[in-house]
């Protein structure tokens, strides 16, 4: 059994192992097996006798022998039966109920999920929704989900396949908006230096609004897409659906700028792109590109299309584009 596993019920982990050790659980069915056997006995553990309850119970059982004494064997045998019938139903009933019930019941742990620039990641949360992270993206999420919705936090890019489950709607906040859903797929692009947040809906339905103003809020159907600019929201049609390759490992731009492409590699990548030439910015660019090729190498591929110089500083963590 891991310690680590040990160490998580006895609330004796950083914040850092139990990112470290959720991680392991998600890639490892047996450990994932046994990291849910501890949890339904810990929530079992809180039904327990006391130990008053232990000597009222051996009062009744002495009572119950002198019974036997005085009484005709097999009516009592009969009796003692349909008692312990009884008796194995009912604690029966009671374990099942215990781990049906015990997410209910047991405390959920907020854990954070963060993927480095240059990587992604992919989770499946407690109630079997999927969700896929961009490069430089966070995730809070509880253990399990135990009122009336499920809530995630999001920073960055993520793209969510959610779990149906009508009775509890499935919330996403990012900044200072929330996404309603019940059973979707969507990509949610929301980076704190980006100047708009994005939605696309593949299928389900999706409500946006702002937290602090539910009632203005904008309702997607499938193939749509809302971009929100501090309190304005537009919808519109999904123009490039390829852009959400990114969870398989390949970026997509479409008629895009170069400015706007700059931007999106200074977030995967986490460094710093300087352009000295204004013009180049009026270029578009359409292609498709490996996430594993690296920064200098999908600059190198826009080179041939409009040329210009590369020069990286690895020493300040810059790349500067000339003529």
């Amino acid at each position: 059994m891991s310690e680590h596993l040990i160490k998580y019920f006895l609330d004796e982990l950083s914040e850092e192992k139990r990112f470290e050790l959720f991680n392991r659980i998600e890639k490892d069915d047996h450990l994932k097996s046994e990291f849910t056997r501890l949890q339904n006995m810990k929530a079992v553990s809180h039904y327990l006798p006391r130990d008053s309850d232990l000597v009222e119970g051996r009062e009744h059982f002495n009572l119950f022998l002198n019974k036997l004494k005085w009484n005709n064997r097999k009516k009592i045998l009969f009796k003692s039966f349909k008692y312990a019938a009884a008796a194995v139903i009912l604690i029966a009933l009671t374990i099942w109920t215990t781990l049906f019930f015990s997410d209910s019941y047991t405390e959920p742990t907020i854990n954070t999920l963060y993927v480095p620039a240059g990587q992604r990641a992919q989770i499946t949360l407690h109630d079997g929704t999927e969700v896929w992270l961009n490069a430089q993206s966070t995730l809070r999420y509880p253990s399990h989900f135990r009122s009336g919705y499920r809530k995630v936090e999001i920073i960055g890019e993520a793209f969510f396949d959610v779990a149906h489950d009508v009775d509890k709607p499935f919330i996403v906040t990012t900044q200072n908006i929330e996404l309603l859903v019940l059973g979707t797929q969507f990509n949610l692009y929301s980076y704190p230096n980006a100047e708009y947040i994005q939605a696309d809906l593949v299928e389900g339905s999706l409500k946006i609004y702002q937290q602090t103003d539910k009632e203005n809020n904008v309702v997607l159907k499938p193939n749509e897409r809302v971009i929100v600019k501090g309190y304005e929201m537009s919808k519109g049609a999904l123009l490039n659906p390829d852009h959400m390759l990114w969870r398989k490992g390949i970026y997509s731009f479409e008629n895009e700028p170069l400015i706007d492409i700059i931007k999106k590699l200074e977030l995967y990548y986490d460094i710093e792109i300087k352009v000295e030439e204004p013009e180049f910015f009026d270029v578009r660019y359409t292609g498709k590109f490996r996430q594993n090729d690296g920064v200098v190498e999908i600059l190198h591929i826009l080179q041939k299309i409009q040329h210009f110089n590369i020069e990286r500083d690895r020493e300040n963590n810059f790349i500067k584009l000339t003529k």
